[in-house]
């Protein structure tokens, strides 16, 4: 069987490629394919930095990403455990500077079942598998033909479970201004990883939606680059918002230009979970300095029942302008005044406004 099966995720599947990539795919791809020749004739060894991926009883998403490593490297050199802090002291520009191992095939073990599964041209695993594992927290075990093995997260959704939590990251849980241009290559390059700071009031939202609604799925939507994966993955843990799995997009040329978009990376995996999730409405929060609003608006007003609210921090007229180059907030669009957003510019305040819509109701008792 096929597993990257259309109708869960994207599959690995791409938007239609044209019979010719654009030229700086290309070049990107002979790059890569030189790279990665020389490594392998330096002793340099393919290993897998595992995803936190997602799916629900009888089918799921495994996401990785496969590169290579110094000779002698050990199986888990890009999988260190959450507890692992030692990757915060890391500079963010040692996160960009890996070579991936592009079209590699790799083994995918779940649910007793064995699957074989291939990275994309950027080293990017993305594989649906028709594999049946009980709801919850769970794990896979992806391989290579070398013997080397990790363990990936999977988190599988309750198919009963009627809430769900999708958040944007950047300036929504973190601060880090990574859309803006030359704050991007600040944070990303020169800033430790460790000096990252939590959104005020944050966390405690993330708290008590987790207690307001048990085993409720949170999904992590950013239009970063999985490269920033293990940093983000740690700052969360380290700050207490509740793990989950990340949808996050790849930085550099595709086959139809120079750079992907983050808004249709946004917009078509909401999308996918409407379509993959029928019974979840989902709670989206996300902040008002870049397309978020935009975004969640035309998703609430095409879907409106796969919505339950929106909640949106606001960023001070300082980081709107250094957002969008203006002092206002991107205005949020939707049909229905029921999905008209709760804004807040701390987590906070956020609490209160949906305990005020009745999405909370309840966390009072429970804190």
């Amino acid at each position: 069987m096929d597993p990257t099966c259309a109708g869960f995720g994207d599959g690995g599947a791409h938007p239609e490629a044209p019979d010719r990539p654009h030229w700086a795919a290309r070049v990107e791809n002979r790059v890569n394919l030189a790279v990665g020749g020389l490594l392998r004739a330096c002793g340099f060894q393919v290993r897998i930095q595992p995803f936190h991926g997602y799916g629900t009883p009888g089918k799921i998403r495994v996401l990785a990403k496969l590169l290579y490593a110094p000779p002698g490297s050990p199986a888990n050199f890009y999988a260190r455990p959450l507890h692992d802090m030692r990757g915060l002291a890391l500079r963010g520009f040692r996160s960009f500077t890996s070579s991936v191992a592009i079209h590699h095939s790799a083994t995918v073990t779940a649910g007793g079942q064995r699957f074989t599964v291939n990275a994309d041209r950027t080293g990017i695993i993305d594989a649906v598998l028709p594999a049946d594992l009980p709801p919850g927290e769970c794990t896979v075990e992806i391989s290579l033909g070398d013997g080397s093995a990790v363990s990936a997260p999977v988190t599988v959704f309750d198919p009963a479970q009627p809430i769900g939590i999708v958040s944007d990251v950047d300036d929504t849980v973190v601060v880090t201004m990574l859309p803006r241009p030359l704050l991007a290559f600040w944070n990303a390059f020169i800033v430790h990883q460790s000096s990252r700071r939590v959104v005020p009031g944050m966390p405690a939202l993330y708290e008590t939606l987790r207690r307001t609604y048990p085993g409720a799925p949170f999904l992590y939507l950013s239009t970063g680059a999985w490269n920033t994966y293990p940093v983000l993955r740690r700052f969360l843990h380290r700050n207490g918002y509740p793990t989950g799995p990340m949808i996050m997009t790849d930085w550099g040329p595709t086959d139809t230009g120079f750079f992907r978009s983050g808004r249709a990376h946004k917009r078509d995996s909401l999308r996918h979970l409407a379509r993959d999730f029928p019974q979840i409405r989902w709670l989206l929060i996300g902040d008002d300095g870049q397309h978020d609003p935009e975004i969640y608006g035309e998703f609430a007003a095409e879907l409106p029942d796969s919505v339950a609210g929106v909640a949106i921090r606001q960023l001070s007229p300082q980081q709107q302008v250094l957002s969008h180059f203006g002092v206002s907030p991107l205005p949020f669009k939707a049909s229905r005044s029921e999905h008209h957003p709760v804004s807040a510019p701390d987590g906070f305040g956020l609490i209160n406004g949906l305990r005020r819509l009745g999405l909370l109701r309840g966390a009072r008792d429970k804190d």
